[in-house]
């Protein structure tokens, strides 16, 4: 016979779960249907195999090619260093050369360390341009001064951490689109300035112009206290931000806030006493 599974190996299996007194016609049928089931599983798992790109059989090949035939997996062999076997001398009974364990080893081993559950932390990357000085962000070179130039006099106080400025470039399409919005909304033109207001409360891109516009919006509210038209502008453009749901404003609002309440509590906010600005 040319089957890989001797009949004299069926027979010692089927001993082994209380069969005996098997015919050498029907192991040598069962040999056969043996060869063929182990023949179909190989090639399901050479398949696994080339698909998973590496040129050695696993086990877990193996496995995979019995779960597609609703085989029950094999158990104990999942390990992925390959099995070292021994034969027993004098016989044709190989075994696995397995290493002896010492209990007393086992037992006065180390513990490992317990894993850490997996969290989740946020923390600010920069505030107001500034890079809070936290292990969580890269640590930011300071750039040596001139040897030529003078130190100022700084009163330097113990245990001051200083925070390096962090320098925010725009593109300059941002650029032209701050200067075209910035003279839009304190133009004359009533139609340009109610674009540049609904670009303000609809345009998700303003988010990184904030800070400046912010910086705007405060600046000329300082500078016209007395033009009511110019207020009046800039609190549209505020009112503005406030409506665009596609930017993260509250960072900013402690800086909206000053020019905000000037032109709610200020006494006079116009040139003329017939200008009503309440």
């Amino acid at each position: 016979s040319n089957c890989i599974v001797p009949k004299e190996s069926l027979k010692i299996i089927a001993e082994t779960v209380g069969i005996s007194n098997i015919s050498d016609e029907l192991a040598q049928e069962l040999a056969s249907d043996v060869e063929y089931r182990i023949r179909e599983v190989a090639s399901e798992a050479i398949k696994f195999m080339h698909h998973s790109k590496h040129t050695k059989m696993t086990t877990e090949d193996v496995n995979n090619a019995l779960r597609l035939r609703n085989i029950e997996s094999l158990y104990g062999y999942a390990t992925k260093n390959p099995l070292n076997f021994r034969r027993v001398a004098g016989t044709d009974l190989f075994y696995v050369d397995d290493k002896e364990y010492d209990f007393k080893e086992i037992i006065n081993a180390p513990l490992p360390k317990c894993p850490r559950d997996i969290t989740f932390t946020a923390h600010w990357l920069a505030i107001e341009g500034v890079q809070p000085a936290i292990p969580q962000n890269p640590p930011v070179v300071a750039q040596a001064p001139p040897l030529d130039q003078k130190r100022t006099n700084v009163t330097e106080l113990p245990g001051a951490v200083v925070k390096n400025i962090v320098k925010h470039s725009l593109s300059n399409e941002l650029q032209l689109y701050y200067e075209t919005i910035t003279n839009a909304v304190l133009g004359s033109n009533q139609e340009l300035q109610d674009e540049g207001l609904k670009s303000l409360s609809t345009d998700p891109g303003v988010q990184q112009l904030l800070p400046y516009l912010v910086q705007f919006i405060s600046d000329k509210v300082v500078l016209n206290l007395k033009k009511l038209q110019v207020l009046t502008s800039l609190m549209k453009a505020v009112r503005a931000l406030l409506l665009n749901e596609h930017i993260h404003i509250e960072p900013y609002l402690h800086q909206l806030m000053p020019p905000v309440i000037t032109c709610i509590v200020g006494k006079k906010l116009s040139a003329k006493q017939t200008e009503d600005h309440w």
